[in-house]
């Protein structure tokens, strides 16, 4: 069965909470929810400088639309002016974000894996 729009609303809005809470827990102290509703959207979470978060809460038949939703993701790095675009998608029953998958596209990672030192 379907979720009605606003199970999905409410969904959604719980995951970008604990996503917050997560990225403040872990050094992020200025995270925060992004207002919905702007005719340019950028992403669910801001407060940390570069990056756009874009989050997902699949519906109990777990449908993960990766390519649809990526895509978003980079869209609204773009809206932003970021240079990472992150895609976190709920999984199903865990709570936490610590759990849940972080995806971006290759060349992001590799920056990110250069940054890091892991790349030459």
């Amino acid at each position: 069965m379907p979720r009605s729009r606003a199970t999905a609303r409410r969904a959604g809005y719980d995951a970008e909470a604990a996503l917050v809470a997560y990225l403040r827990d872990n050094g992020a102290p200025h995270a925060e929810r992004r207002v919905a509703g702007s005719a340019v959207d950028r992403g669910d979470a801001a407060g940390v400088p570069g990056i756009v978060f874009e989050t997902k809460n699949p519906g109990l038949d777990g449908r993960v639309l990766l390519g649809p939703w990526l895509a978003e993701t980079m869209r609204e790095r773009d809206n932003d002016g970021a240079e990472v675009g992150l895609l976190i998608i709920k999984r199903r029953l865990r709570t936490s974000p610590a759990d849940w998958f972080w995806v971006t596209d290759g060349t992001t990672m590799v920056r990110l894996l250069a940054a890091a030192g892991w790349l030459a």
